[in-house]
């Protein structure tokens, strides 16, 4: 396979313990290889919780430590791959894309900021949300929302705090916790986690339910590509998000 154009470069910050959204990138994206590259930098993770020592693990510098690794390959756009904004409150990934970009001069999105545009450009206010999560931090998230005018019609999660396990948490689980939130008919479905191996049953799942299924690691991949303007045509295959081009982007320039 020939290529000679200038590649676009896709950088993704990841949790430590995750061990699922490097290899299911990988294979949702081989499609557009060797046009689109993606590489990764960590920093460490390893428990999700409403305490201090798990809030610690966000503070910046590690992440900008990572970040900056992830600089020295010249991305296109630098991606944090994890979804702690959406308990510890979306400023918070506003502010981190916003350092990212004033420390590398490397446009910046996130998880989280990819999947509030996708709700917004889908018109999304009846949200299903399902994620491998304690009770606690589920509701966090959902306060979260609900702030944004969206409400949660139906939830599941499965009360893990360790984040090395969210990934053992199997495909026919998830499946099952989607069907149980689709019966209350939201506008789409959100697996929140991008350590949950939710992206290569969602397209199966949305065509099963006629709901769109929005996975973590897709969605960050998605707001990837939208932000550098890369063609998306041959994804659409994992799932209708891939269909969408809003006229603006959640990716600091």
């Amino acid at each position: 396979m020939q290529y000679d154009a200038k590649p676009t470069v896709i950088g993704m910050l990841t949790p430590s313990s995750n061990t699922v959204l490097e290899p299911y990138t990988a294979a949702m994206a081989w499609p557009l290889f060797p046009k689109v590259s993606v590489h990764f930098s960590r920093f460490r993770v390893t428990k999700i919780a409403l305490d201090e020592a798990s809030n610690s693990q966000f503070t910046l510098e590690p992440i900008l430590q990572a970040a900056d690794l992830l600089a020295d390959a010249r991305p296109d756009v630098i991606a944090w791959n994890g979804t702690s904004a959406s308990w510890l409150g979306f400023d918070t990934d506003e502010k981190l894309c916003a350092t990212i970009t004033k420390r590398t001069g490397i446009r910046a999105t996130s998880a989280i900021l990819s999947l509030n545009h996708l709700l917004e450009a889908m018109g999304v206010r009846r949200l299903g949300l399902v994620t491998p999560y304690t009770r606690d931090v589920q509701q966090k998230i959902i306060a979260n929302y609900a702030a944004l005018g969206i409400e949660t019609v139906a939830e599941r999660h499965s009360g893990r705090s360790d984040n090395f396990s969210f990934a053992e948490v199997g495909e026919s689980d998830i499946a099952a916790m989607c069907r149980d939130v689709a019966s209350a008919r939201p506008d789409a479905i959100a697996i929140v986690c991008t350590n949950m191996r939710g992206p290569l049953i969602a397209p199966q799942l949305e065509r099963e339910l006629g709901i769109p299924v929005l996975d973590s690691v897709a969605f960050t991949l998605w707001g990837c590509l939208e932000a550098t303007g890369a063609d998306m045509q041959p994804l659409h295959g994992f799932g209708r998000m891939f269909e969408y081009r809003p006229a603006s982007v959640p990716a600091h320039a």
